[in-house]
């Protein structure tokens, strides 16, 4: 049987006296009605909070229009204004569905009467569309491992929420997952005030990363769709939804674009974070005779920033061992140490290409370090190199290893390890392994606490053990100071 809108009686009336009715079909002034606690609970225990979802834009599902929104808490969709001949205003009476909140006031309304209603039972809704976080609540976001549970008594890692994959964007989720576990940019988008002033990514960032480390959340998972969908507007169509991107490519193009929106004189917490210095020192080579005299070229040296430190994999040799039924495939995949590979940057190793000899030495190493292990080769990722690269999760000597000056000392742990997935098919004719692409090819492995490590691709989460994470192929990786 529908149900009926309360009539008040006689000693009701005096109650609605002190309510402003608006009949206008805008709300641009949300202040025109007075709160009352005297009709709190009606139509409240209508609202079904299964049915609320808020990671979607703010869209009126009728007009599109993106201005003055309300979301019905009956059925969660979402209409424009409140007043009189609004879209809402015929939802509530076509529908008989009457309690609306403003998705930027967040006030709640019964309609069609148009009065605003206050009732702490609603806060838990209020804080759903905007997670709030107090400075003091950053501070202790890593002393336990957070657990919540969905409605549905699905319980779920707080900060290790999987992210629902908008075609092929799983190189984005992985992106978005790799941010969400730096502290410092973490925090910082954690505690951003007047995020309607801010950058529409930066914006939109801040609140996928404020949800995901949300301890009450409606549901175990998160759509980032609006947060990439302003990336490939921003990006101008480089990193798109049809088909799957690099994802370091991606970061490289975050961390720069994150950086240009939020710096103050010159600099901001994504460079504090990330951005190192080497030193680059370059000669040409010398093509002489036996018989010539050989001077001492002079090298050119410069002093640049680096945001991340590029792994050279050695090739792949042509010719292995054909592996047999009871073998492991992976036993003829050659394997390489992590310290062999960041020689490359300890200031006595030389690298020679295009006649030119190049010296790396790393001067000043960040708080956290992103290293790079550059997989693919060309014709758009689908060549990639299978190495192993081997490593511990923690205690890693950076500064002995890169012989950085007063920094020998300072080791790092893993947070973050980006891998790569795919079917191996044949071999191209340089050893690299002609690679055919998953559906979803990239997740991550990303530490909660001490040593807990959770394994995330897309929607599925799943814990695991440290000495699972170098059975992957490792292509980007984030490394925390101690």
């Amino acid at each position: 049987m529908p149900r009926k809108r309360p009539v008040p009686d006689e000693t009701g009336s005096e109650a609605l006296k002190h309510l402003k009715i608006d009949d206008t079909s805008s709300d641009s002034d949300p202040s025109d009605t007075e709160p009352t606690e005297h009709i709190t609970n009606a139509f409240l225990d209508t609202i079904c909070r299964n049915s609320l979802d808020f990671d979607f834009e703010e869209q009126c599902s009728v007009s599109l229009s993106i201005t003055n929104i309300y979301a019905c808490l009956v059925c969660g969709k979402y209409f424009q204004g409140r007043g009189q001949q609004t879209h809402a205003y015929f939802h509530s009476i076509n529908d008989e569905h009457h309690v609306f909140i403003n998705l930027k006031t967040l006030h709640v309304y019964v309609l069609p009467d148009n009065y605003e209603v206050m009732d702490k039972s609603l806060n838990d809704i209020k804080d759903i569309i905007q997670p709030t976080y107090s400075t003091h609540d950053v501070m202790r976001i890593d002393d336990v491992i957070g657990r919540g549970h969905d409605l549905m008594g699905h319980p779920y890692t707080v900060g290790c929420v999987g992210l629902n994959r908008v075609k092929h964007t799983s190189y984005i989720n992985v992106i978005i997952q790799t941010l969400a576990h730096i502290r410092p940019i973490r925090n910082f988008l954690l505690t951003l005030s007047n995020l309607d002033k801010r950058p529409p990514l930066v914006r939109k960032l801040s609140m996928v990363v404020r949800r995901m480390w949300h301890a009450r959340r409606f549901k175990a998972h998160i759509s980032p769709h609006e947060c990439v969908q302003e990336i490939v507007v921003l990006s101008k169509g480089r990193f798109g939804l049809d088909e799957e991107a690099d994802p370091f490519e991606l970061l490289v193009w975050m961390l720069n674009t994150l950086h240009g929106m939020v710096r103050k004189k010159k600099t901001s917490v994504v460079y504090e974070t990330v951005r190192g210095k080497m030193q680059v020192a370059m000669r040409k080579v010398q093509d002489v005779s036996q018989d010539d005299m050989v001077e001492d070229v002079e090298a050119t040296i410069s002093t640049m920033p680096f945001l991340a430190l590029s792994l050279e994999l050695p090739p792949t040799p042509l010719f292995t061992h054909p592996s047999t039924d009871d073998e492991d495939e992976r036993a003829n995949i050659p394997q390489v140490a992590l310290g062999t590979l960041l020689q490359r940057y300890d200031g006595t190793t030389t690298v020679e290409t295009n006649g030119l000899v190049w010296q790396y030495t790393v001067t000043n190493l960040p708080t956290y370090i992103v290293c790079h292990v550059k997989r693919f080769t060309k014709h758009n990722m689908l060549e990639k190199n299978p190495t192993v690269v081997n490593f511990p999760v923690c205690n890693v000597p950076f500064g002995e290893l890169l012989h950085v000056h007063g920094s020998t000392s300072v080791t790092y742990d893993l947070v973050v390890n980006v891998c790569h997935v795919g079917h191996q098919g044949k071999s191209a004719v340089d050893g690299a392994v002609l690679t055919e692409f998953e559906e979803s090819p990239f997740f991550a492995y990303v530490r909660q606490g001490e040593n807990l490590w959770f394994r995330v691709h897309d929607l599925q989460v799943e814990p695991v053990m440290p000495q699972m994470l170098f059975l992957s192929d490792s292509y980007i990786q984030v490394w925390q100071r101690n």
